[in-house]
């Protein structure tokens, strides 16, 4: 499976604007908005590709009804989501699944798409969310993003 570490830590929030100058003060990183990620599921994105952080809160109006709001109403702001980098995404899903692990979404980005929503910093970029909450306290997500190479 190939397993490269952790690619980035996703923490819930109530206040995205808030907690992207909190990270930027405190650790100096920089972040892009990626709200086209979150909108279906009622929730705006940052993400700080230097710092390994996604940050995740419920877009005005649905600070009720978001896919984060049953976190945040749970446990308060923190880490729901950890992303694990691998080198073959298929066969670590296929490895989660044969040991009770299902996938709750997935990605599977072509180039034009990376382009487009990840300012062409990939050639590849493919996910799988695991529905490991009930067992680990939050979601592991497998991933397997590749750098461009110049």
């Amino acid at each position: 499976m190939g397993l490269r570490g952790i690619n980035r830590v996703v923490i819930a929030v109530r206040n995205l604007d808030e907690s992207k100058k909190l990270y930027e003060d405190m650790l100096g990183a920089t972040f892009v908005d990626a709200h086209w990620t979150g909108e279906p599921f009622g929730i705006h994105v940052a993400i700080s590709w230097d710092a390994g952080i996604e940050l995740c809160a419920p877009m005005p109006g649905r600070e009720h009804d978001s896919a984060v709001s049953p976190f945040l109403a749970r446990k308060g702001e923190g880490i729901m989501n950890v992303y694990f980098g691998v080198d073959d995404a298929d066969s670590a899903m296929e490895r989660a699944r044969a040991h009770g692990y299902g996938c709750i979404h997935s990605l599977d980005y072509d180039q034009a798409d990376i382009d487009r929503h990840l300012g062409a910093r990939f050639s590849r970029y493919q996910e799988f969310v695991l529905a490991t909450a009930d067992r680990c306290g939050f979601n592991a997500s497998l991933a397997r993003i590749d750098n461009k190479t110049v």
